[in-house]
């Protein structure tokens, strides 16, 4: 009498992850190559006509109307009274080029460093995030407020609402919106309405805001790991200060910060499911290589 063979489960057993940089490197260029290309393949880079333009300026006078019926529309407001300090937005028209992108690559090679145990699954997560965003540009194309007022396009220059029809623009008895565009004004980094950065951008990319996604991703995934008080304070701040630029300097409505975060929420979950499940790939993996070579 033979006793049947027992099945492979997953088992406990000792087992170390390795993650490779160049390889962990390899992806975040694939990545985001494909994300560059996918958001602005649907952008204003390529607008035939007005419909993308007319569609996003509907979007944002949607969202204008959502703000209001919440109280919250006060973008306008607040962007007036920072504009006379003329060195506070020139630092946020920098602050908004840069931060973005390289205090996310920072905390993405601080993961990879510190935090291997956990890195795949927030590199899902923001994987994931920036792939719903995408999403959300495509469906749902939003003028920013800095281009409520600016020049529509026409002859590839100029990508804003000025060529929108006058009784879709005199929203609220109003002529104008009265936002100002702070880059056109005192210049920064880059500069979205012309040159290289507007044949290659998509100015209409405003719902989600990334800018709010990826810096409280930062907040998250780097918390555990911060020990001390003015570590923690100063990461609390960084999606703070984000959420203070994208407002003052008219590239984002307080809506497009909530949809940064739903994104980051859907992402966490889908980045953590697919971690779990490839943890437990692994841990399957190992044991049938443990079964069939005890000597392993």
């Amino acid at each position: 009498m033979t006793s049947s063979p027992t099945p492979v489960t997953a088992v406990a057993v000792p087992r170390h992850h390795r993650t490779l940089w160049w390889k962990e490197a390899l992806i975040v260029a694939v990545f985001y190559a494909t994300y560059t290309l996918i958001r602005n393949r649907f952008g204003s880079a390529f607008v035939n006509g007005a419909d993308i333009p007319l569609h996003s300026f509907t979007n944002a006078v949607r969202v204008i109307r959502i703000e209001r019926a919440l109280g919250l529309y006060h973008e306008e407001s607040i962007q007036d009274f920072f504009l006379p300090h003329v060195w506070l937005i020139k630092l946020m028209n920098t602050y908004y080029g840069t931060a973005h992108f390289f205090v996310t690559l920072g905390v993405f090679v601080l993961l990879f460093r510190r935090r291997p145990d956990v890195f795949g699954q927030w590199r899902n997560t923001l994987a994931a995030m920036t792939g719903l965003a995408i999403i959300g540009f495509v469906l749902f194309p939003l003028m920013p407020p800095r281009l409520l007022d600016a020049p529509c396009p026409k002859d590839n220059v100029g990508f804003g609402g000025a060529c929108i029809p006058h009784e879709m623009r005199n929203y609220n008895g109003a002529l104008s919106f009265g936002f100002e565009d702070t880059v056109e004004m005192y210049g920064g980094p880059l500069h979205f309405n012309s040159g290289a950065a507007a044949k290659i951008s998509n100015q209409y990319a405003a719902m989600p805001s990334l800018h709010i996604g990826w810096s409280t991703w930062c907040v998250f995934a780097l918390w555990p790991i911060t020990k001390k008080r003015w570590q923690r304070i100063a990461l609390f701040l960084y999606p703070m200060v984000t959420l203070f630029c994208i407002i003052v300097t008219g590239n984002h409505f307080w809506l497009d910060g909530l949809g940064g975060l739903i994104v980051l929420g859907v992402g966490y979950f889908l980045g953590t499911k697919l971690h779990r499940w490839n943890h437990r790939r692994l841990d399957l993996k190992l044991a049938a290589q443990m079964a069939s070579h005890p000597s392993f």
